[in-house]
């Protein structure tokens, strides 16, 4: 689903995304028209413009993802101001795009977030994780969850879809273990389960793992 209140903007993305072989379910040109068509569309991506008729981007995306969890929200943003870019990551978008970007780096960040990426513009993944070592270690009263060096490590695989198991072997440790540390986080977190978990660690930044934690690179 393409959702911006720009024609002719609205209009070109559909057109690209077409022709790349996507099935373009809906469209729609502000925040109400955006959450009715996908709750009656449920597209696997959405790309969603922050600055849309009320409800704005950053609602939208907290809305749409709370009723479908395993949909994927892609920013494509005008702004790449800071206070936007970690709204948007708060709220559960996946990806963040400004506008400058060519035709080619939307259609591979659509598929990267289809696939369960996270795409970022060059530059705004490090904001985000910037701000999360930020609040890391801001003083202890800001409300900010505070997690031992264990469960932020679980965490940053968690983040990436590694499964438990695969994280046991990682990091020599027993498949009990992991879960129980998995289970302290989502308590600190007062979360609920692995989805909400995740979301909350991409969020802080956590999935931007260094190149020693991820998968050997394929060339893709």
């Amino acid at each position: 689903m393409v959702v911006d209140d720009h024609p002719m903007w609205r209009d070109a993305v559909e057109r690209d995304l077409a022709a790349a072989g996507f099935d373009v379910v809906a469209v729609a040109a502000n925040g109400t028209d955006a959450i009715n068509r996908f709750k009656a569309t449920v597209p696997q991506v959405v790309v969603l413009d922050l600055q849309i008729p009320e409800p704005g981007g950053v609602e939208v995306t907290a809305q749409v993802l709370a009723h479908s969890p395993s949909s994927r929200v892609l920013i494509l943003s005008a702004s790449g101001e800071q206070g936007d870019v970690l709204a948007a990551v708060k709220a559960g978008a996946t990806g963040y795009l400004v506008k400058s970007a060519s035709r080619e780096e939307l259609l591979a960040a659509v598929r990267r977030v289809a696939a369960g990426d996270t795409v970022f513009t060059p530059g705004l993944a490090g904001l985000v994780l910037g701000e999360f070592r930020r609040m890391s270690s801001g003083p202890v009263d800001d409300g900010t969850p505070r997690l031992t060096e264990r469960e932020t490590e679980i965490l940053r695989f968690v983040a990436k879809g590694v499964s438990y198991k695969q994280i046991a072997e990682r990091l020599v440790l027993s498949h009990r273990t992991v879960q129980n540390h998995v289970q302290n986080t989502l308590r600190k977190l007062q979360l609920h389960n692995r989805v909400e978990l995740t979301r909350w660690a991409i969020a802080q930044g956590l999935d931007d793992l260094d190149d020693e934690l991820d998968a050997p690179a394929d060339g893709s």
